[in-house]
């Protein structure tokens, strides 16, 4: 009976075991070999609970950026110290983490599809269809926000509150929500270089030897019944630092000497 042991979502355990196993086998290098990951803060992965946590981070690429924190999660729970090597972390992996992803985007091929088995909560998006932003927006489906509750009684929960790879575009305010409604553990997480290192889908390699970083902070402190819901979303834009006080103007000879830094630094590689 325990070969078809299902979560709440009806998926087969067994079965999303080894998924894990096989894909995590497959894109281990694309996190160490073909580039580098950076990580800070693993300690504090496990410090937290097995159940009602719920992970915010910017977003870079559809599948790379999640795909790096089912290995940082489960390298940081098997003892690794801010880093991942050795990929048999993966042989008894986390299976209780979900992540938050658009309907569009997990039912746009077979791929996505194996992915969505996984852990994927989709949701429909109420301010985009078809690729595209729409100017009236659509009501929420209490389906949605029904399974994002379910899967933090269940376990962790990965979610991109800005709903956009794009930089700096303002928090979705449905996040700030469900932290006020179900008053999780709200650990955020800052990643850069995966744009650099991957397509958009973050599916192909774009550029190798790119230092790609994941830091994980300390959870964050609400008053669930004082703070507001734009009082919320501005903690959560600063945590994430994508607030717009983080954007700045660089000039442009910095960018010229970075970049003739990155040349050097792949040509010792």
């Amino acid at each position: 009976m325990g070969l078809f042991k299902r979560n709440p979502f009806g998926h087969i355990l067994f079965l999303k075991r080894w998924l894990i196993r096989i894909f995590g086998i497959l894109t281990h290098r694309r996190y160490r070999g073909f580039n580098e990951l950076h990580i800070e803060g693993s300690e504090i992965i496990r410090t937290l609970p097995d159940r009602n946590v719920l992970f915010i981070s910017n977003h870079q690429t559809y599948f790379a950026d999640v795909v790096a924190m089912f290995h940082v999660f489960n390298a940081s729970l098997s003892g690794r110290e801010d880093n991942i090597k050795n990929v048999g972390y993966l042989w008894h992996p986390k299976l209780n983490i979900y992540y938050v992803a658009a309907s569009e985007t997990m039912h746009s091929g077979i791929l996505p599809r194996i992915l969505a088995y996984v852990g994927a909560i989709t949701v429909e998006r109420t301010w985009r269809a078809g690729g595209k932003d729409i100017s009236e927006k659509k009501a929420v489906n209490p389906n949605d926000t029904e399974n994002i509750k379910l899967a933090l009684s269940d376990g962790w929960v990965i979610t991109f509150p800005q709903g956009t790879t794009k930089s700096f575009k303002p928090v979705r305010k449905g996040t700030a929500h469900i932290i006020k409604q179900h008053k999780p553990i709200v650990v955020p997480i800052v990643i850069d270089g995966f744009r650099r290192s991957f397509d958009k889908k973050g599916l192909r390699i774009k550029k190798k030897n790119i230092l790609q970083s994941f830091i994980i902070k300390e959870p964050l402190i609400f008053d669930y019944e004082n703070e507001t819901i734009d009082e919320i979303v501005e903690k959560i834009e600063y945590a994430i630092e994508q607030h717009p006080s983080f954007l700045k103007v660089i000039p442009a000879e910095e960018i010229e000497e970075q970049e003739r830094l990155n040349r050097l630094r792949q040509w010792q590689l």
